[in-house]
């Protein structure tokens, strides 16, 4: 899975290239008065393209980042892409055509063990834990992971993180993935959700908004978070290039502080607060369910109180890893995780 991923991935940066040569949380303390937003873009700001994952609110301190200004106020003018897939980002990343992609830390364990010279590097952690929830046909107060047994899941693709994440758990529980359970693997990742409720399966792996879609619509309710259970797992990290970051260390400070300023936003408001400024960012969800989700992320501890990727975290994810033997040899923490920017940050 992992050749095939990054063989696409870098066979396609190396034509894109060719062309281009030829782009404590405290809820006490008061909320902080709104500034204006601008749209003008100063003359002197640095252009920096942001390829993001997906546009989740699971990635709300980096939204609450964008709304409230701070990469403009750190002379960055912003553009954020989103590439519907860590393939596509990591791709966007290594063709040149993003400064700066926002994905799972695997791709780039994925991209230096496929030998990139000129590999990516994560310069800044934002989740420490998974965004996807179990969900039942029925409440379940007192659920235990074996009640999966002899059951039928709706899970996520082979080789990406939701999948991996729930399979870590199973195996940390005792369950065996291949007899106890049967896990259907054959529906894409955003109709999950659509074929629980229309019947399919017993219980579904969704993330947001999937979740608190089937809850609000009375087909569906959560009774487990994978990101609890599976404990502090860097599920989405910001990365560059080890030749841009080199470059362009000024423009990764600067990116970090504004990441900084957001973490710090989602730390010291609460979900009500959070989900209004972020509200614009998702235009198509009312600010009930926006509310709703953040909720959820934020009372599992989602988001880090600093960008640091700790060493314990980075070898946990390559754990999990070779548990879905999606991984053959562990990458050295030391190339693949600079925490220089973070810490400045977090001072």
């Amino acid at each position: 899975m992992k050749k095939r991923f990054l063989t696409l991935a870098l066979v396609t940066a190396i034509s894109v290239t060719s062309l281009l040569a030829c782009s404590s949380k405290d809820e006490s303390k008061p909320a902080k008065p709104q500034k204006e937003k601008s749209t003008e873009i100063l003359p002197d700001s640095t252009k920096v393209v942001l390829n993001e994952v997906a546009h989740s609110i699971f990635y709300a301190p980096m939204y609450v980042a964008i709304e409230e200004g701070y990469f403009e106020d750190e002379g960055i003018n912003l553009e954020l892409v989103t590439g519907f897939g860590a393939d596509k980002s990591m791709t966007a990343v290594l063709s040149g055509e993003a400064d700066i992609g926002f994905m799972g830390s695997e791709a780039s364990i994925y991209t230096y063990n496929e030998g990139a010279n000129d590999y990516v590097v994560n310069f800044a952690q934002l989740t420490q834990r998974a965004g996807n929830f179990l969900v039942a046909r029925e409440e379940m107060p007192d659920f235990s992971w074996t009640d999966l047994k002899g059951k039928t899941v709706l899970g996520g693709r082979k080789g990406g993180m939701p999948e991996m994440v729930f399979e870590y758990i199973l195996k940390q529980k005792g369950i065996d993935i291949e007899k106890d359970l049967t896990i259907n693997q054959n529906i894409d990742f955003g109709s999950t959700a659509a074929a629980f409720s229309e019947g399919q399966a017993d219980f579904t792996v969704e993330f947001e908004p999937g979740a608190t879609t089937l809850e609000k619509g009375g087909k569906g309710y959560v009774i487990a978070s994978l990101g609890e259970d599976s404990g502090y797992v860097p599920y989405t990290a910001f990365s560059a290039k080890k030749s841009y970051i080199e470059k362009n260390k000024d423009v990764i400070q600067g990116f970090t502080d504004a990441l900084q300023k957001g973490m710090d936003y989602v730390q010291t408001h609460t979900p009500e607060e959070i989900a209004k400024i972020i509200a614009p960012q998702f235009k198509e969800t009312d600010l009930s369910t926006i509310t709703t989700i953040v909720t959820r992320y934020y009372e599992q501890e989602t988001w880090k109180e600093n960008l640091i990727f700790e060493k314990e975290s980075f070898e946990l994810l390559q754990n999990i890893l070779e548990s879905a033997d999606e991984l053959t040899k562990r990458a050295p923490y030391e190339d693949l995780v600079t925490t220089d920017f973070a810490k400045k940050a977090a001072k």
